[in-house]
């Protein structure tokens, strides 16, 4: 496919720049494959479609603040440092995107708040991509405690607004775990510790992955030609147990239902020879666009995606290219909200 497929207008005022007031009151769209009917609901009416023996797999990584501010050594200078991974533990060694970059060379120090925080720039990566370390005595709790003290919820670009307090907690799913994120697997931002429960008693179980979202989830695609496109490589997990359990619901014809596109991207990337899903860990760049056979998963839920994105590609792979465009202009068309902070498509 092309990725002029994949394009749609979509006026800036559609963007969420702020969450709905509660998180399961946020709309959800339900799409039936097998009928092509669209149903429009709320997202707590989720536990409507799923039984006893059903799983949901959710992605349990924790956004960490990885926004920070800090000021160039000499002239002062104000400098964005985006913390993108840890390469090196031990000597507490980054890769990081800086703004502006023009500014940034090898061996300039950073220098952040009125923290003893200061990091020297190693290498360039890319044209705003850098390697630095950051210069701290203390023990490895004190350094992160210092970083989530002066780091910034790392709000998508597109949200022109600065980072509020409520973002902390709400640029989070209820039951993040692992912290390793730069980007919050929106799809889970929906669930509340009410409706785990009555998905609890209903006898559906939720089982946990770990992929740790880069920035490459935001990245455009810039080659017509999808097949070109190369995604950027995420750290995932696949624990044993979780396997186990979504490989009994398969057996038993249930539905296991991947809460978001990063959970769809680490399953397809643990399929046994057999087409069950096995423990696995590592790095996976898995770009997903139609057509696609999926072998793990049987129903996705995902939130609406911005035009000529991977994440609308893999949801028009799942969901079918024809019905999955008809459903986004039906989105439109009844005003649902877009991107991290808007509204959830259900696709059965």
């Amino acid at each position: 496919m092309k990725l002029s497929e994949f394009k749609f207008e979509l006026p800036e005022s559609y963007l969420a720049t702020h969450p709905s007031e509660n998180r399961d009151e946020s709309r959800m769209m339900v799409v039936h494959r097998d009928t092509g009917k669209i149903e429009h609901r709320v997202f707590k009416d989720i536990l409507e479609y799923f039984d006893e023996g059903d799983v949901m797999v959710v992605n349990d990584t924790k956004v960490f603040p990885a926004r920070l501010y800090g000021n160039k050594e000499k002239t002062g200078a104000k400098i964005e440092v985006f913390l993108l991974r840890e390469l090196n533990k031990d000597i507490h060694l980054w890769d990081v995107l800086v703004d502006p970059a023009r500014k940034i060379r090898v061996g300039n120090k950073l220098y952040f708040g009125d923290s003893d925080l200061v990091a020297e720039v190693i290498d360039n990566t890319t044209s705003r991509g850098r390697t630095i370390k950051f210069l701290f005595d203390g023990p490895d709790e004190e350094f992160y405690k210092t970083i989530n003290d002066l780091g910034e919820t790392p709000l998508p670009k597109y949200i022109k607004r600065e980072a509020e307090p409520e973002d902390r907690e709400r640029y989070q799913t209820v039951y993040a775990k692992n912290v390793g994120a730069v980007a919050a697997p929106t799809a889970g931002l929906h669930f509340t510790k009410e409706v785990m429960k009555r998905l609890e008693i209903k006898g559906v179980d939720v089982e946990p992955i770990t992929l740790h979202v880069g920035l490459g989830t935001f990245r455009p695609v810039d080659v017509e030609d999808l097949t070109k496109h190369k995604m950027d490589s995420e750290n995932f997990m696949v624990p044993a147990a979780t396997a186990e359990r979504v490989n009994k619901a398969l057996d038993s014809k249930k539905r296991v239902c991947a809460i978001g596109t990063t959970t769809m991207r680490a399953l397809e990337s643990s399929v046994s020879a057999n087409s069950r899903l096995k423990a696995n860990e590592g790095w996976t760049d898995r770009f997903i666009f139609p057509p696609y056979e999926f072998k793990i998963a049987n129903c996705l839920l995902t939130n609406f995606h911005m035009p000529e994105s991977t994440l609308l590609m893999m949801a028009a792979a799942f969901g079918g290219y024809d019905l999955v465009m008809k459903a986004y202009e039906e989105a439109v068309k009844e005003n649902y909200r877009f991107f991290s902070y808007g509204d959830v498509m259900l696709i059965l």
